[in-house]
């Protein structure tokens, strides 16, 4: 894709999406930035929102893709320009490509059904079907009644963003609420696809490195979750969403935030359950929890959907040591 590909040439919300994330690279702003940028207007849009909606295939609101591209720095005409394509792929019906075969004809009486899941290894036949452009003057007073301001999200959503507990900066163990016993740190994948140092539940006692520490990510109570090793330095857990070891929870040294969505973590309090949390990550309806339920030592800590059972609690305590967390690049 050309770094100036704009949203009238996406064929299908994956591309259009795709445009997006294009865009916000080429403006240099992190999630942050967007929000403030936005909020600055009148308009509130959530970094939770934002990365979570640019991981998905599915066309945004107007209202929320209209906040978007104005924070990326997007002028009325472009802003303009965006809606409409939107509104273009919005008004297209879902249609099929059945494999080219005697079995299978391709003419247009046959696109209808539901739509099939293209395969990621191969490049996506190019379609485009005609559809009415949309005056330009009607997209224009959307685009002013948008700018009004009102909490923005993707199709489908409601916001998911729990309230996150406000730790110190300082050291921790995090063991896994239905094995005291255990803690989470520094192990391997017990099948061997995935080779670099993941999270799993150890024995604490066995434990010398890494450390753990917390770390405020921002001011609404997302959290850092760090390990500091002696040789290997500061690395950031984050939920690896692509590969091998798509679910598990890997260190990275590219602490980087919201700019990395699954390095920010909210804890939410288990009621009535002392320092006992569930862990969701970075605005979604995910969270931590123990690979198959296991109450083994090994078993990896791995991002699954929330859901209100003791494998996705964790009870978070401050280890009482008083020297100083490094700060980032210290």
């Amino acid at each position: 894709m050309s770094d100036q590909a704009g949203p009238e040439s996406a064929r299908d919300p994956a591309e259009f999406v795709a445009r997006m994330r294009e865009l916000k690279r080429r403006s240099g702003l992190s999630y942050r930035q967007l929000e403030e940028r936005a909020a600055a207007r009148g308009e509130v849009l959530a970094r939770s929102t934002i990365a979570d909606g640019l991981r998905k295939d599915t066309l945004p609101r107007p209202d929320v893709l209209g906040a978007f591209v104005r924070a990326c720095g997007a002028g009325p005409d472009e802003t303009v320009a965006w809606l409409e394509a939107r509104d273009r792929l919005a008004a297209e019906p879902v249609v099929t490509r059945p494999a080219p075969g005697p079995e299978h004809e391709t003419g247009p009486e046959h696109e209808t059904g539901p739509a099939a899941t293209p395969d990621p290894g191969t490049p996506r036949q190019p379609w485009w079907r005609a559809t009415p452009r949309r005056p330009a003057l009607l997209a224009a007073v959307l685009v002013l009644l948008l700018g009004a301001g009102a909490w923005v999200l993707w199709p489908g959503e409601e916001s998911n963003e729990v309230p996150g507990t406000a730790f110190d900066i300082g050291w921790y163990e995090i063991r896994p609420a239905r094995t005291p016993e255990l803690c989470v740190t520094d192990g391997r994948e017990r099948t061997g696809r995935y080779a670099d140092a993941v999270a799993v539940q150890l024995p604490c006692a066995e434990i010398e490195v890494p450390r753990v520490a917390l770390r405020p990510a921002d001011e609404d109570g997302s959290t850092y979750i760090e390990w500091h090793h002696p040789e290997e330095g500061r690395g950031c857990l984050t939920v690896l969403r692509t590969g091998s070891g798509t679910g598990l929870l890997e260190p990275r040294d590219d602490c980087a935030g919201m700019d990395i969505p699954g390095q920010f973590f909210r804890f939410e309090p288990v009621p009535e359950t002392p320092d006992t949390y569930r862990v969701h990550t970075d605005g979604s309806e995910e969270c931590l929890g123990i690979l198959d339920d296991e109450e083994v030592a090994g078993a990896e800590v791995v991002e699954t959907p929330c859901a209100d059972e003791p494998a996705q609690q964790f009870v978070v305590v401050a280890t009482g040591e008083t020297d100083t967390v490094p700060t980032p690049g210290g």
